[in-house]
Protein backbone atom coordinates (compact mmCIF):
# COMPACT_ATOMS: atom_id res chain seq x y z
CA UNK A 1 0.00 0.00 0.00
CA UNK A 2 1.45 3.33 -1.09
CA UNK A 3 1.55 6.72 0.54
CA UNK A 4 -1.38 8.03 -1.54
CA UNK A 5 -3.63 5.20 -0.37
CA UNK A 6 -2.54 5.78 3.23
CA UNK A 7 -3.35 9.49 2.93
CA UNK A 8 -6.85 8.66 1.67
CA UNK A 9 -7.33 6.16 4.52
CA UNK A 10 -6.11 8.81 6.99
CA UNK A 11 -8.57 11.36 5.59
CA UNK A 12 -11.43 8.89 5.83
CA UNK A 13 -10.57 7.94 9.40
CA UNK A 14 -10.24 11.61 10.38
CA UNK A 15 -13.81 12.48 9.36
CA UNK A 16 -15.35 11.23 12.61
CA UNK A 17 -12.85 13.28 14.61
CA UNK A 18 -13.56 16.27 12.36
CA UNK A 19 -17.29 16.06 13.09
CA UNK A 20 -16.71 15.85 16.84
CA UNK A 21 -14.16 18.68 16.70
CA UNK A 22 -16.78 20.84 15.01
CA UNK A 23 -19.08 20.07 17.94
CA UNK A 24 -16.38 21.07 20.43
CA UNK A 25 -15.87 24.33 18.52
CA UNK A 26 -19.61 24.96 18.60
CA UNK A 27 -19.54 25.07 22.39
CA UNK A 28 -16.75 27.69 22.58
CA UNK A 29 -17.90 31.28 22.96
CA UNK A 30 -14.49 32.51 21.77
CA UNK A 31 -11.97 30.62 19.65
CA UNK A 32 -9.33 29.14 21.94
CA UNK A 33 -6.38 27.91 19.88
CA UNK A 34 -4.80 26.19 22.88
CA UNK A 35 -7.94 24.09 23.37
CA UNK A 36 -8.14 23.45 19.62
CA UNK A 37 -4.58 22.12 19.65
CA UNK A 38 -5.31 19.95 22.70
CA UNK A 39 -8.40 18.55 20.96
CA UNK A 40 -6.34 17.92 17.82
CA UNK A 41 -3.66 16.16 19.88
CA UNK A 42 -6.16 13.85 21.59
CA UNK A 43 -7.81 12.90 18.31
CA UNK A 44 -4.51 12.64 16.41
CA UNK A 45 -2.81 10.51 19.05
CA UNK A 46 -5.75 8.15 19.50
CA UNK A 47 -6.38 7.91 15.76
CA UNK A 48 -2.70 7.16 15.20
CA UNK A 49 -2.30 4.65 18.03
CA UNK A 50 -5.44 2.62 17.40
CA UNK A 51 -4.16 1.17 14.09
CA UNK A 52 -0.95 0.23 15.88
CA UNK A 53 -2.94 -1.61 18.54
CA UNK A 54 -5.02 -3.30 15.83
CA UNK A 55 -1.87 -4.22 13.97
CA UNK A 56 -0.38 -5.79 17.09
CA UNK A 57 -3.57 -7.67 17.93
CA UNK A 58 -3.44 -9.09 14.43
CA UNK A 59 -5.54 -11.56 12.60
CA UNK A 60 -6.78 -13.58 15.57
CA UNK A 61 -9.04 -10.86 16.93
CA UNK A 62 -10.38 -9.38 13.69
CA UNK A 63 -13.88 -10.84 13.97
CA UNK A 64 -14.43 -9.89 17.60
CA UNK A 65 -13.33 -6.30 16.94
CA UNK A 66 -15.60 -6.04 13.90
CA UNK A 67 -18.52 -7.37 15.92
CA UNK A 68 -18.43 -4.72 18.66
CA UNK A 69 -16.69 -1.59 17.31
CA UNK A 70 -19.88 -0.09 15.91
CA UNK A 71 -21.84 -0.68 19.12
CA UNK A 72 -19.21 0.98 21.28
CA UNK A 73 -18.96 4.00 18.96
CA UNK A 74 -22.76 4.22 18.70
CA UNK A 75 -23.33 4.16 22.48
CA UNK A 76 -20.58 6.68 23.23
CA UNK A 77 -21.55 9.14 20.49
CA UNK A 78 -25.29 9.00 21.21
CA UNK A 79 -24.68 9.42 24.96
CA UNK A 80 -22.45 12.45 24.38
CA UNK A 81 -24.87 13.90 21.79
CA UNK A 82 -27.86 13.57 24.12
CA UNK A 83 -25.84 15.27 26.88
CA UNK A 84 -24.99 18.16 24.57
CA UNK A 85 -28.64 18.65 23.61
CA UNK A 86 -29.74 18.40 27.25
CA UNK A 87 -27.15 21.01 28.27
CA UNK A 88 -28.29 23.34 25.48
CA UNK A 89 -31.75 23.44 27.07
CA UNK A 90 -30.45 23.99 30.60
CA UNK A 91 -30.44 27.53 31.93
CA UNK A 92 -26.78 27.56 32.91
CA UNK A 93 -24.68 30.25 31.30
CA UNK A 94 -21.38 28.42 31.04
CA UNK A 95 -20.61 26.46 27.92
CA UNK A 96 -19.13 23.00 27.79
CA UNK A 97 -15.92 23.88 26.06
CA UNK A 98 -13.87 21.80 28.48
CA UNK A 99 -11.07 19.66 27.20
CA UNK A 100 -10.70 17.66 30.39
CA UNK A 101 -9.05 14.25 30.30
CA UNK A 102 -12.21 12.15 30.81
CA UNK A 103 -14.27 13.93 28.16
CA UNK A 104 -11.50 13.95 25.59
CA UNK A 105 -10.55 10.30 26.12
CA UNK A 106 -14.17 9.24 25.62
CA UNK A 107 -14.52 11.36 22.47
CA UNK A 108 -11.14 10.28 21.08
CA UNK A 109 -11.90 6.63 21.78
CA UNK A 110 -15.35 6.85 20.20
CA UNK A 111 -13.97 8.40 17.02
CA UNK A 112 -10.98 6.07 16.67
CA UNK A 113 -12.51 2.61 17.08
CA UNK A 114 -12.70 2.12 13.29
CA UNK A 115 -8.97 2.80 13.16
CA UNK A 116 -8.42 -0.26 15.38
CA UNK A 117 -10.00 -2.50 12.75
CA UNK A 118 -7.97 -0.77 10.03
CA UNK A 119 -4.84 -1.72 11.97
CA UNK A 120 -5.82 -5.39 11.75
CA UNK A 121 -6.20 -4.95 7.99
CA UNK A 122 -2.78 -3.31 7.86
CA UNK A 123 -1.34 -6.47 9.42
CA UNK A 124 -2.82 -8.56 6.59
CA UNK A 125 -1.49 -6.22 3.92
CA UNK A 126 2.01 -5.85 5.41
CA UNK A 127 1.63 -2.06 5.50
CA UNK A 128 4.50 0.08 6.80
CA UNK A 129 2.77 0.65 10.15
CA UNK A 130 5.07 3.48 11.27
CA UNK A 131 4.33 5.51 8.13
CA UNK A 132 0.61 4.71 8.44
CA UNK A 133 0.27 5.82 12.09
CA UNK A 134 2.31 8.98 11.52
CA UNK A 135 0.15 9.99 8.52
CA UNK A 136 -3.10 9.12 10.28
CA UNK A 137 -2.11 10.97 13.44
CA UNK A 138 -0.87 14.13 11.71
CA UNK A 139 -3.77 14.38 9.27
CA UNK A 140 -6.30 13.81 12.06
CA UNK A 141 -4.60 16.47 14.20
CA UNK A 142 -4.82 19.16 11.51
CA UNK A 143 -8.35 18.24 10.44
CA UNK A 144 -9.52 18.30 14.07
CA UNK A 145 -8.03 21.76 14.73
CA UNK A 146 -9.73 22.96 11.55
CA UNK A 147 -13.00 21.41 12.76
CA UNK A 148 -12.81 23.31 16.05
CA UNK A 149 -12.32 26.58 14.15
CA UNK A 150 -15.21 25.87 11.78
CA UNK A 151 -17.48 24.89 14.68
CA UNK A 152 -16.50 27.98 16.65
CA UNK A 153 -17.18 30.31 13.75
CA UNK A 154 -20.68 28.85 13.41
CA UNK A 155 -21.27 28.62 17.18
CA UNK A 156 -20.48 32.28 17.86
CA UNK A 157 -23.52 33.26 15.85
CA UNK A 158 -26.06 30.69 16.96
CA UNK A 159 -25.04 29.54 20.48
CA UNK A 160 -27.74 27.16 21.89
CA UNK A 161 -29.02 26.14 18.47
CA UNK A 162 -25.46 25.30 17.47
CA UNK A 163 -25.02 23.09 20.55
CA UNK A 164 -28.26 21.29 19.72
CA UNK A 165 -27.01 20.83 16.15
CA UNK A 166 -23.67 19.56 17.48
CA UNK A 167 -25.41 17.03 19.71
CA UNK A 168 -27.57 16.01 16.77
CA UNK A 169 -24.48 15.53 14.62
CA UNK A 170 -22.97 13.20 17.22
CA UNK A 171 -26.18 11.18 17.47
CA UNK A 172 -26.46 10.94 13.67
CA UNK A 173 -22.79 9.97 13.44
CA UNK A 174 -23.35 7.21 16.03
CA UNK A 175 -26.42 5.93 14.16
CA UNK A 176 -24.55 6.10 10.84
CA UNK A 177 -21.67 4.03 12.24
CA UNK A 178 -24.10 1.46 13.63
CA UNK A 179 -26.14 1.24 10.42
CA UNK A 180 -23.03 0.95 8.21
CA UNK A 181 -21.70 -1.93 10.24
CA UNK A 182 -25.07 -3.67 10.35
CA UNK A 183 -25.40 -3.29 6.57
CA UNK A 184 -28.50 -1.10 6.86
CA UNK A 185 -27.01 2.01 5.23
CA UNK A 186 -26.73 1.98 1.45
CA UNK A 187 -25.14 5.42 1.01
Amino acid sequence: MGIIELIFIALGLAMDAFAVAICKGLSMKKMDWKKAIIIGLYFGIFQGLMPLIGYILGIGFEESIKNIDHWVAFILLVFIGINMIREAFSKKEETDDKVDFKTMVILALATSIDALAIGVTFAFLKVNIILAIVLIGIITFFISVLGVKIGNTFGDRYEAKAEIAGGGILIILGIKILFEHLGLLII
